[in-house]
């Protein structure tokens, strides 16, 4: 997938592709974990309408917690499926943020290594 570091610098043109793909595959990674979480609360907690369930989901798939209506009480399969969903969260965010950041570093370390190769 990558250049090897004996290897050339990819073109700028192969870097912007390894980007967007990086980019959609991120952005399906997210949609679909995001899905996840709205069907998840719309199904564990009734009260909840969709927009309500997408604000949770996408609360906690970016790691700022759950907004939680103070009159609504959760039940137990609610409670679990929200840790259940936080810690699918918290792993997922930071993978898909690594997955983004893949191509920058490794060219940035690429072009690091050949500049030391010059020298």
């Amino acid at each position: 997938m990558y250049e090897h570091k004996k290897e050339k610098l990819a073109s700028v043109a192969n870097y912007r592709k390894r980007l967007l793909r990086n980019f959609m595959l991120a952005s399906t990674i997210m949609i679909s974990s995001l899905l996840i979480g709205v069907i998840g609360y719309k199904i564990t907690v009734p009260e909840f309408d969709w927009y309500d369930s997408l604000l949770n989901a996408s609360m906690i798939l970016s790691g700022m917690g759950p907004i939680i209506d103070a009159k609504i009480v959760l039940t137990h399969a609610a409670k679990v499926f929200a840790s259940f969903y936080a810690l699918f969260s918290g792993i997922t965010f930071l993978s898909t943020f690594g997955l983004l950041m893949a191509p920058v570093l490794h060219r940035f370390f690429h072009k690091l290594h050949l500049e030391d190769d010059d020298a």
